[in-house]
C-alpha cells in the first residue's frame, strides 16, 4: 500500500531538499543552498522519514550523513530529478521543432577514432536531432546508462554490460607508440611482454587500456614500469615524443593524433590487443525516436548511408 501511494505523498521539491542535505551533510548549509529556513527543512525531512517509515539520516556533532536507507533513496531521488530535467529539455527541443535530444556517453577510443565521422554522417540526414556527448571510462559508461544519465553508451566489449542491451560497434587494435630512435622502432610487430623492459606512459588508472595492460603484465609475472599517468591519447604521444617512454594507443587514434610527430606505431601481437567496442543502451524497443535513429545509425557498417528521420 505504501508503495502505491508514494507518488501522491512525495513531491519533487522534497526530493531536491533531501538531495541537498545529503550533499552538504549539514542542515543549515543545505537550507542556505535551497533558500529555505532550517526549521522548515527539518520539518520536511521529518515528514519524509515518517512517510517512508525509516530513518534517512544519522545525526552527529558535525552534521548528518545518510543511513543505508538514505543512500538508497538518494540514488533513486537523483535518478528521478535527472529524468525530470531531461523531460524538460526534450519538451523544449520539441517546442523548437527538434525531433529529440540524445545523450551519448563514450570512451576516449570511440570519441577519437569513430564518432567524428559517424556523427557527421548522421547530422547530414538528421539535422533536427540534438546530441550531447560526454567522455567517460568504459566502466563509467555502463554505470551512466544504467542510471539514466545517458541514452547511448560506447565502450570496450570486455566491460560487463550488466542488464543493458549490447551490440558490436567498431574494432580497433592496440599499437605501441615509440620514437624513431627507440630500440624497438625497427620491429614490424611486438609482443606486449617485450615492451615491459621500457618505461611506459599510461592513461589514467581507470582506463580500460591501462587496466588491461596491468593485468597482462601480472600474468607474465612482471610489472609495468609506469613513468606517468596522463589523461588522453594526445598527452601519451607528447610524452613519448619527448622521450619519456613508450605508450599503448589504438591504431586509428595514433593515425589521427600523431600527425606531425616523428613517432612509429608498432602493432601488438597479443590477441587481447585486437579489441571490439560495443554500444550499450536500455531496451531498444522502448527508446525515443531520436535515440533509436542514432542507435541504428551507429550500428551500421562503416561507410553505410545514415538512416533518415521519419
Amino acid at each position: 500500500m505504501m508503495t502505491s501511494s508514494l507518488a501522491r505523498r512525495i513531491d519533487l521539491v522534497t526530493l531536491q531538499l533531501f538531495v541537498a542535505v545529503c550533499e552538504e551533510e549539514h542542515l543549515t548549509r543545505a537550507a542556505e543552498r535551497a533558500g529555505i529556513a532550517p526549521s522548515a527543512l527539518s520539518k520536511r525531512l521529518a515528514e519524509l522519514e515518517a512517510t517512508l517509515g525509516t530513518e534517512l539520516f544519522q545525526r552527529h556533532a558535525r552534521g548528518m550523513s545518510p543511513t543505508a536507507s538514505g543512500d538508497t533513496l538518494l540514488h533513486h531521488a537523483r535518478s528521478i530529478l535527472r529524468s525530470v530535467d531531461k523531460m524538460g529539455a526534450e519538451l523544449a527541443d520539441h517546442a523548437q521543432g527538434l525531433l529529440g535530444h540524445v545523450r551519448i556517453l563514450a570512451n576516449i577510443s570511440s570519441i577519437v577514432q569513430f564518432l567524428p565521422d559517424d556523427l557527421s554522417d548522421f547530422y547530414r540526414a538528421n539535422a533536427r536531432v540534438r546530441i550531447e556527448l560526454e567522455e567517460r571510462t568504459s566502466y563509467a559508461v555502463v554505470k551512466g546508462i544504467e542510471e539514466g544519465v545517458g541514452d547511448i553508451g560506447l565502450c570496450v566489449s570486455s566491460v560487463d554490460s550488466r542488464d543493458l542491451a549490447a551490440a558490436p560497434y567498431r574494432r580497433d587494435r592496440l599499437v605501441l607508440a615509440v620514437r624513431r630512435d627507440h630500440p624497438l622502432a625497427g620491429r614490424e610487430r611486438v609482443g606486449f611482454v617485450d615492451t615491459l623492459d621500457y618505461e611506459h606512459i599510461g592513461l589514467h588508472q581507470d582506463s580500460a587500456i591501462y587496466r588491461r595492460s596491468a593485468v597482462e603484465a601480472a600474468h607474465a609475472a612482471r610489472d609495468v614500469k609506469l613513468r606517468i599517468h596522463v589523461p588522453g591519447f594526445d598527452a601519451v604521444l607528447r610524452m613519448v615524443e619527448s622521450g619519456l617512454g613508450v605508450g599503448l594507443i589504438p591504431d586509428r587514434a595514433f593515425a589521427v593524433v600523431a600527425r606531425g610527430m616523428d613517432l612509429v606505431a608498432i602493432p601488438l601481437t597479443d590477441r587481447w590487443a585486437r579489441r571490439e567496442l560495443k554500444l550499450v543502451s536500455r531496451d531498444p524497443a522502448a527508446l525515443p525516436e531520436a535515440t533509436r535513429l542514432l542507435r541504428e545509425h551507429l550500428l551500421r557498417p562503416e561507410g553505410s548511408p545514415p538512416a533518415n528521420e521519419g
